[in-house]
This record gives structure tokens, sequence and C-alpha cells, in this order.
């Protein structure tokens, strides 16, 4: 395993999701000088881009709109972005599929990774995303797991355990999300901003995501405690802890 730098990887099913739902983890890892990479496993161009559709743009089209939005909201947040475009409506899983996703855990060495989380009655496409970034995450891990083009990884390729967070889908209660982490992001929400209105097709959801931010942000201060003199106006997001933390001392 290569000694690794703080390395955040996000894998989002959609061109859009990382910006909505972890926009700010994503900001605050960049503003720390750290290495933030997403994957998009798909442009979200049959599902997330109706009005695209009814504007009559053609399918070639759609996907250049959403990459180009999804380019222009990573830069916003100082991210590296990559495609795999594997197809959306439904993202189908297959081994070929997690095979490339990781190559890109062996290539990034992540040090956290975030995604959806495994249940989403509304859209099948997150947790099929969820599902491939835990399998690739534990074959990464593997020295006689083959790299996509057949050959096999060095000990520098192979990764680590990093922790994943679920971030917070658009109905948690249906999705039975119970967060056990808050972020705070306060310092990192103008770039979260920026992002998401660089996705100006999903514009209904500018407010919304910024008013879930205060209500977390609202969640962080009640949960710090009254002595640490954080802002009024702090800014949060929320996530659940997949694996157990490991620790020497509980704090």
């Amino acid at each position: 395993m290569a000694a690794t730098t703080p390395s955040l990887l996000v894998v989002s099913a959609h061109a859009g999701d990382f910006v909505w739902r972890a926009g700010g983890a994503i900001a605050a890892a960049a503003l720390r000088g750290e290495r933030a990479t997403v994957v998009c496993l798909s442009y979200g161009e049959r599902g997330e881009s109706a009005s695209q559709w009814l504007a009559g743009k053609s399918l070639a089209d759609i996907k250049e709109i959403r990459r180009a939005e999804a380019e222009a909201a990573a830069a916003a947040l100082g991210a590296d972005i990559e495609f795999l475009d594997l197809g959306d409506y439904p993202l189908l899983e297959s081994p070929e599929a997690v095979a490339r996703l990781v190559d890109v855990y062996r290539r990034v060495q992540p040090t956290v990774v975030l995604t959806h989380p495994l249940a989403d009655p509304y859209n099948g496409d997150h947790p099929a995303a969820a599902r491939m970034a835990l399998q690739a995450r534990v074959l990464a891990q593997a020295i006689g797991v083959a790299n996509s083009d057949g050959s096999f990884p060095s000990r520098e390729e192979i990764i680590g355990a990093p922790p994943v967070f679920f971030f917070e889908p658009h109905q948690p209660e249906q999705c039975d999300f119970k967060p056990n982490v808050l972020l705070d992001i306060t310092e990192a929400f103008a770039r979260k901003r920026a992002a998401m209105e660089c996705l100006p097709a999903q514009k209904h959801m500018w407010e919304y995501y910024t008013q879930l931010a205060i209500r977390r942000g609202v969640q962080v201060k009640r949960n710090a405690g009254p002595n640490l003199g954080l802002p009024h106006d702090t800014m949060g997001e929320a996530y659940m802890r997949y694996f157990p933390q490991v620790t020497g001392e509980l704090a």
C-alpha cells in the first residue's frame, strides 16, 4: 500500500448528485489543500434532465450539457472530476463497471470515501452506485484482484481501508437515513452555493439545499455544545458512517 496524503473520493450516481449532497465536504477538503476527486457513474442524461428533453435536445447533446455543468461545479468546489458514462435509469451494476471503479480507487488512493446510502425507494441508481462503490473498495485492497486491463497491481497501488460515509439523500426519512456525523461546512458553503448555481436545469434545488444546510447547521451547533463559539450562521451537512471508527481513545 502506498503512503497516502489526504485524498477524498466521491462516487456519484449522476452528474449533479455530488453537488447537492456533498459539495460542502468536497469544498472543505479543497480549502484544506487536500485532493478531492469526484467520479460520476452517469450523466443523469435520461432520468434527471427532463428540461433538456422537453427542449428537444438529443441524447448526445444532453450528455455534453450535463458534463459541462458538472465540470463547472467541480471546478467551483476545487475538485477533479471524471465520468464513467455507465448510463442511468437504470444504472446497471456489472463486473466491468466495478473493475473500472477499482482502477479509480487504486489511482486516487482515497483516505475518505463519500457515496449514496444503500436504500432509496425513489431512485434505484443511488443504491446501485453505493453497492458498486463498496464492492470496489474491498476489491481494490486485494493484490490478487487484477486491474481492468488485466494487469495485477503493484504493492503501491493497493489501497488501505478508507472510511465510507453516506451523504444525505433527497428524502432521508424514506431512505432510513439516520445521520451520525454532522459536518460544519460554514467556511466552504460559498463554494457549494457557487457549484449549485452551475446546475441551472435544477434551479429549484438551489434554495432547498441552502435551507437544508441551515437546518443541519443548527444541529451542528446543538450537538457541538454551548461553549465552542460557533457562529449563528453555521452551515452543515449530514452523513452516516458505514464502517466502525477505529480509535485508541474515545472522544
